[in-house]
């Protein structure tokens, strides 16, 4: 079984977020699911956002994303949604041992934190099609290239256009693409 962590979105640790996580506990996998915002949820993405960036975004939140794993075992899969996906990337791409990486509605250059994907971590990066941020922001060009020089990675795309569409706890949620992203995550920590 695999030990994951993950890392929420801009709203914080929502209720859906830490369903997610149940999900794949159910699975018999270890998840934990460091809080960035100590605790704090929003009801938009822009609430959640104009919080990040008062406490430094993105230095503090890869700062706390970091701090969140240094008492952890080093083989772990790195989860995230959107701004967690920053926390996810970083640990993925330099912290020896990482097993995987699981990176959900975002996705940044490798070289943000690196010259290359690292060869022996296998990756996903899932996105809905339609959606503004991922795919009008650029980052489904991020998760091309990624997918393109990494070993062992897929990109997912869903058809619709909502951002957190894996989050129960939203009206973004799509139970039908969120139920497939289960299974291929689970697909995912079954083989590292």
């Amino acid at each position: 079984m695999a030990e994951v962590v993950l890392f929420h979105h801009a709203q914080g640790l929502t209720p859906g977020v830490v369903a997610f996580a149940e999900e794949l506990r159910r699975a018999g996998h270890t998840v934990h699911t460091p809080d960035l915002f100590d605790g704090r949820t929003f009801g938009s993405i822009e609430e959640g956002m104009a919080y990040a960036t008062g406490i430094g975004f993105p230095g503090e939140v890869l700062r706390r994303g970091a701090e969140a794993v240094a008492a952890l075992p080093a083989g772990l899969v790195y989860a995230g949604f959107s701004l967690g996906v920053l926390p996810a990337q970083l640990l993925a791409q330099t912290r020896p041992g990482a097993r995987g990486a699981v990176l959900c509605y975002s996705c940044v250059p490798v070289t943000e934190f690196g010259p290359a994907w690292p060869a022996d971590v296998p990756a996903q990066v899932h996105g809905m099609d339609a959606d503004p941020f991922f795919v009008g922001e650029g980052d489904i060009d991020a998760a091309r290239d990624l997918v393109a020089q990494a070993k062992d990675a897929e990109l997912f795309l869903y058809p619709g256009d909502q951002h957190y569409f894996a989050d129960s706890s939203l009206p973004s949620f799509d139970p039908e693409a969120t139920a497939l992203l289960i299974q291929r995550v689970l697909g995912l920590l079954a083989r590292v």
